[in-house]
């Protein structure tokens, strides 16, 4: 567990923001990619809620020079797999399974679990997981509540994800516990439509600078 927890807080730590995209058409994906790594945001997550998004994420990962590629939205060990086949770096999880556990046991790709209350933080913990998906965010208690877990809860870092925005970003950036957020607004669905790919980098280089 060790070296996986390793290889994905390498990842987490390349910037303050991981992009969470739902792509609807596979030939954005690259150009879209492409954008977001010009403005520095290399960890990318591709949500697999679409049928284009193992095909996404295939085609990031063999494309796009720099991009560090992982699949998000995974609820079972078959989403895991074919995630993994597809090329994901990494996986992340809205909650948590046995099943799911299991298969990320197995494998040698790190996984993000997702946890909202101290329970499931503890449980996690158990076994093995130091880094882990706060989510939802905001409708979880926001940054207040993942700052009272930070005590109690010592050791434990989190990817806050949900609801969040270039707005309140950085209420959860200046968390001790708290790696990095993640967030959809650097990719906004009119831009990608658009093909507006240089607003796209804008976008991703102003969320990258929230690390200063």
């Amino acid at each position: 567990m060790g070296d996986k927890t390793a290889k994905l807080l390498s990842t987490l730590k390349l910037q303050p923001v991981v992009p969470v995209l739902i792509i609807d058409d596979a030939d954005t994906a690259v150009p879209l990619a492409r954008a977001l790594v010009a403005g520095g945001l290399k960890a990318i997550e591709i949500t697999l809620r679409t049928d284009a998004a193992l095909e996404a994420v295939r085609r990031v990962a063999a494309e796009v020079e720099g991009a560090v590629v992982g699949a998000g939205t995974i609820l079972n060990a078959k989403h895991f797999e074919a995630a993994v086949a597809a090329g994901s770096q990494f996986i992340v999880s809205p909650g948590t399974t046995q099943e799911l556990l299991d298969a990320a046991r197995a494998s040698e790709i790190p996984l993000l679990p997702g946890a909202a209350t101290a329970s499931e933080v503890m449980a996690l913990r158990e076994e093995g997981y130091q880094v882990l998906k706060f989510f939802p965010a905001e409708q979880a208690g926001g940054a207040a509540y993942l700052k009272s877990l930070s005590s109690p809860l010592a050791g434990t870092l989190f990817c806050p994800t949900g609801g969040i925005s270039l707005k309140n970003a950085k209420d959860y950036l200046s968390l001790p516990n708290v790696v990095c957020v993640g967030g959809s607004w650097v990719a906004p669905k009119e831009l990608v439509a658009a093909g507006d790919w240089a607003s796209i980098t804008k976008l991703a280089a102003e969320a990258f600078a929230l690390a200063g």
